[in-house]
């Protein structure tokens, strides 16, 4: 079924007839079952009609023409169009479905990795070593000029791992709202560091409660110094509105990037989806402020009566993944989808990325979102990832160890455990290799002053996480 010219047989009339039947809140899952899996087989395998999940297609292989083929059906094999019986969200969702398994058979072909084996890539071959481990889990990291390494850990502490290896951990830092999703998250060195000391932090802070008597946070943006392993001189650029403060523990963002006396910092939409396409609020957008905390005057909504005067972009989900181009300057970032439709995003001033109206996934539940995936006046992704991955930090690589990396943009991913290397040319990705695969969730990636590519790995159930480095070899 599903854009794909079958091998076998014709679609049965019960599965015709249980189509029908179906209500757009029936789960993706129920639906094939209930309605393809006869004929498809229960793992999409094949049955009476072909697999679903080997690849090969006769149309060209989009998911629009999956789409068409099951709204319009495919006269020479037989298939019969579904458009009068499935709404457009139910066919999204069984693309989505579709997908997910595809991807899933053809990961179980690739091996994982091992930590310290030599592996082949495209272009290097490399290496694995662990430089460090801590209980908790390591959200980010970067380095200070002297090579020393900043990291945070989600619980609520910052650390400082010198060059030597010796590590201290940071007195004084804000204390944080850690739970679910919360915590102290990003930690970004001012680029100016060795005249100024700034140093950049974001975390979710409690808010009291909510009318429900549920415990809320909301995103703070501070900057402060290290002095003798204190941090002091703390100054808040940036809080939530007292009347937006309402988050329960979901998609805090939060990351940061530095561009001359501008720092943008992501805001996700803390589980309150409709509120990514309303400028009175905070989340679901970028931002941008001065380092100091100023609002820029010529932010896109600074002059509009109500609007959060920081924004820089909305309609983003919950982007933990931001970083600027070593050479153009341009701002890119990574965001989380639901199931399906990860994202990789140009950040543009004033630009309305679309969630949740338009978006390549669905509800976790396999119910619908939308059956849009574009829509006027939304901007479309460079890239998508469907079934998603998990997107995490990302960044540009700047080192002279790869010498055929340079300029190649490195992706975590936390539920699919992979490193992803991007090339982009034109503005379009034109390569997607899978670095490493199984080590671990991959929160934080980042160029070493060395060269190597230092990745933070994160283990959930044992509440463990390593810092390791990509070596040549």
């Amino acid at each position: 079924m599903y854009q794909k010219v079958f091998k076998t047989a014709l679609l049965t009339t019960a599965c015709w007839f249980g189509l029908q039947a179906q209500a757009n809140s029936q789960n993706v899952e129920q639906l094939f079952k209930t309605t393809c899996a006869s004929c498809h087989g229960q793992e999409l395998t094949g049955g009476m009609a072909g697999s679903l999940v080997d690849s090969q297609w006769q149309t060209e292989g989009t998911d629009d023409a999956l789409m068409n083929a099951i709204k319009n059906g495919i006269v020479s094999a037989g298939m019969p169009a579904f458009g009068a019986t499935l709404s457009d969200e139910q066919v999204r969702t069984l693309v989505v479905y579709i997908r997910e398994a595809g991807a899933k058979a053809k990961q179980a072909k690739q091996p994982e990795s091992q930590m310290g084996k030599t592996f082949k890539t495209d272009y290097h071959r490399v290496v694995t070593k662990e430089v460090t481990n801590s209980d908790g889990i390591i959200w980010a990291m970067d380095f200070l000029p002297d090579g020393s390494l900043l990291y945070t850990l989600r619980e609520g502490e910052l650390w400082l791992m010198s060059k030597g290896g010796k590590k201290t951990q940071i007195k004084g830092t804000p204390k944080v709202w850690h739970k679910r999703q919360g915590g102290l998250l990003d930690v970004y060195p001012d680029p100016d560091y060795k005249n100024n000391g700034w140093i950049y932090l974001s975390f979710s802070k409690p808010a009291g409660n909510n009318a429900e008597g549920e415990s809320i946070a909301f995103t703070s943006i501070v900057r402060g110094k290290i002095k003798g392993n204190q941090w002091v001189e703390e100054q808040t650029l940036f809080e939530a509105k007292a009347e937006n403060r309402k988050n329960r523990g979901w998609h805090f963002g939060s990351r940061f990037a530095i561009q001359g006396d501008y720092l943008f910092f992501t805001n996700g939409d803390e589980g309150h989806q409709d509120d990514a396409q309303n400028i009175n609020t905070q989340n679901g957008k970028v931002h941008r402020i001065y380092k100091d905390g100023r609002i820029p005057k010529d932010n896109p909504f600074y002059n509009e009566k109500g609007a959060q005067q920081t924004i820089w972009t909305y309609g983003n989900r919950n982007p933990q993944g931001l970083t600027l181009h070593p050479k153009t300057g341009e701002l890119w970032s990574t965001e989380h989808g639901p199931r399906g439709g990860d994202e990789l995003n140009l950040i543009t001033k004033g630009t309305n990325y679309g969630w949740p109206k338009v978006t390549y996934g669905m509800n976790y539940n396999g119910t619908p979102i939308t059956p849009h995936t574009n829509l006027p006046g939304m901007q479309q992704p460079v890239h998508h990832w469907t079934p998603s991955i998990a997107v995490a930090g990302i960044n540009f690589y700047t080192g002279d160890k790869f010498k055929n990396w340079q300029g190649d943009l490195f992706v975590g991913s936390l539920a699919k455990k992979q490193l992803h290397r991007l090339r982009i040319a034109n503005g379009k990705v034109v390569e997607d290799e899978i670095i490493l695969k199984g080590l671990g969730r991959i929160r934080d990636v980042i160029t070493a002053p060395n060269g190597e590519i230092y990745l933070t790995i994160n283990d959930r159930n044992a509440n463990h996480s390593k810092i390791i480095a990509i070596a040549p070899k």
